[in-house]
């Protein structure tokens, strides 16, 4: 039988933050698909099975166009007319667009220049672990290791100026948080904007060894350039902080799995990836049908808009054995945590990086590290943010 599923969850349940709300985990136990009804009468799907989403994202008979995305899976916008995105904004582009953007900077994100980067990132991650052991023994995970790691990465990366970060993360915090107003919404992403316009003036003007600059020799004009810098930014600030903050507040929650990795370091790199399939902190996408097509069973409707449930595709059963554990040994690969197709994460090498070297030299730096309050204290970030995470994690050691 056809299930539906009437409401997107807006919480997790009590006790479980690592696992998808429980009514997502219900409809992949039904089937991976289920139908819904947005809230403004459009009759839609939700798919929750791993080979549907990743047939999906892969199929381009589904669009990642913004003009299409006028049905919002939780709000009821009424008739609003979507614009399509902005030039730049590669994330919510079809081809031939899409590559048009994307193409110059994938020689810059390979698995060989990020990891050249290994040195400079073990060199920030130790400074800020000096800070943390010196403001001791105690912190909030988040604004003195988690956030901080990535943001310095980044800004160096394409260029921006580390002391400019204050006037452009706090902007980049509240359009990706899920909890401010439209009005709030827009003044941070305008501002953002007026920011990045006014750095690619200036690396036209005066370029600097960076990816920003060196795209200014390319053909993208500035206001391209200026779309181009706002995904890189607010995708390199927002996914890896949350992994860094979220993954340690899950290893502190599975201590055999955090001893485990403390004593043999060749786990790293599988456990970073386990604690991306674990935690998907990206927890959907949504694709509209360009055609009729048959899937699971079903016929999706040209213009019908699909959201696609990565965290249960990451647990899904079928897929992944005993999914709802967390094993930093587990041989099953193959998560969909930086999406897959032609949007799959360009950033992914470079959050590898971050993640092999702070996760490492937090754990061995800190081997008392542990929560400072009741785990179910800690203030989660709501379902409706772009990026799942913690909103703080206070931590503790002994001296």
């Amino acid at each position: 039988m056809e299930h539906t599923v009437t409401t997107l969850p807006t919480a997790r349940q009590p006790g479980c933050p690592f696992d998808p709300p429980k009514e997502l985990i219900d409809a992949r136990e039904h089937g991976p698909i289920s139908r819904y009804p947005f809230p403004d009468g459009h009759q839609g799907w939700l798919v929750t099975g791993y080979d549907l989403v990743r047939s999906i994202l892969a199929d381009p008979r589904f669009s990642s166009r913004k003009e299409l995305m006028s049905h919002h899976p939780t709000i009821d916008y009424g008739d609003i007319e979507v614009p399509p995105a902005p030039p730049g904004e590669f994330l919510l582009m079809d081809e031939p667009q899409h590559s048009r953007y994307r193409k110059p900077l994938v020689g810059k994100f390979t698995v060989r220049r990020m990891r050249l980067l290994t040195e400079r990132v073990e060199q920030i991650t130790a400074e800020h672990l000096d800070a943390m052991e010196k403001a001791g023994p105690s912190a909030d995970l988040v604004t003195a290791f988690a956030k901080p790691i990535p943001a310095i990465v980044i800004c160096e990366l394409l260029g921006v100026p580390y002391e400019d970060r204050g006037s452009f993360q706090g902007h980049i915090d509240k359009f990706l948080s899920g909890e401010v107003s439209d009005e709030e919404l827009i003044a941070a992403y305008m501002a953002t904007q007026q920011y990045l316009a006014e750095l690619v003036a200036a690396k036209r003007a005066n370029p600097t060894d960076d990816v920003l600059s060196d795209l200014t020799d390319s053909d993208l004009t500035n206001e391209e350039l200026r779309g181009v810098a706002l995904i890189l930014l607010a995708a390199g600030l927002d996914t890896t902080a949350n992994m860094l903050a979220l993954g340690t507040f899950a290893l502190l929650r599975t201590p055999a799995q955090l001893a485990a990795l403390r004593a043999d370091p060749t786990l790293t790199d599988n456990a970073v990836e386990e604690l991306m399939r674990y935690l998907s902190v990206a927890k959907q996408f949504v694709r509209v049908a360009l055609e009729d097509v048959e899937l699971g069973g079903h016929t999706i409707e040209a213009g019908t808009t699909v959201i696609l449930s990565l965290n249960t595709a990451n647990r899904d059963p079928e897929r992944f054995t005993d999914p709802h554990v967390l094993d930093l040994r587990r041989q099953d690969g193959g998560h969909l945590a930086f999406g897959h197709g032609i949007h799959q994460c360009l950033g992914q090498q470079l959050a590898r990086v971050e993640m092999r070297a702070a996760f490492s030299a937090l754990i061995n730096r800190f081997p008392t590290l542990r929560l400072a309050v009741p785990a179910e204290e800690i203030a989660l970030r709501p379902e409706t943010a772009d990026i799942y995470g913690v909103k703080s994690l206070p931590v503790t050691w002994d001296v």
